[in-house]
């Protein structure tokens, strides 16, 4: 499944890592620029995160919160924040429901094997909750100056 650019993105409520359920409605009047990622703590996922740190204040004066949504539980991802000093929130879709109505838990290949996982795609959603944007099969070099350079042209 895929979501056409324009139309209204899936809304969802989800554990967060604050402990909250998060839900997307609750940031209206923002741009979101919501990334899945396979896991929390691997070398790919780690540099992703950390680059969306880096540049967190530059997401900010746009307007724009970072949210990142991986099939790990909150207790990996609260590890994975304290590690690295992640100023966003992370949320655990267990279930994959919210990777599967964004179109991303794909049949994976690694090393020979096959498996059902997340493909790392960020989505850029606009103040009234419409999707603007969307990155899939994502290489994580110069994938954050992509979206804010997209956020900048808003």
């Amino acid at each position: 499944m895929t979501i056409a650019i324009g139309s209204k993105a899936p809304v969802f409520t989800l554990p967060a890592s604050d402990g909250s359920n998060f839900s997307l409605e609750t940031l209206k009047g923002k741009y979101v620029v919501l990334y899945f990622y396979p896991k929390d703590m691997t070398p790919g996922c780690t540099t992703q995160a950390c680059d969306f740190r880096d540049q967190h204040e530059e997401f900010a004066a746009l307007n724009a919160v970072i949210v990142g949504v991986s099939t790990d539980p909150v207790k990996r991802h609260e590890k994975f924040i304290d590690k690295y000093g992640l100023p966003f929130t992370l949320l655990a879709d267990e279930n994959h429901e919210v990777a599967e109505a964004y179109g991303v838990w794909k049949l994976k290949k690694n090393f020979g094997k096959e498996y059902m996982g997340i493909e790392r795609s960020t989505f850029v959603i606009d103040q009234e909750g419409a999707l603007i944007q969307e990155y899939r099969k994502v290489k994580v070099k110069d994938h954050i100056r992509e979206v804010l350079t997209f956020l900048k042209e808003q």
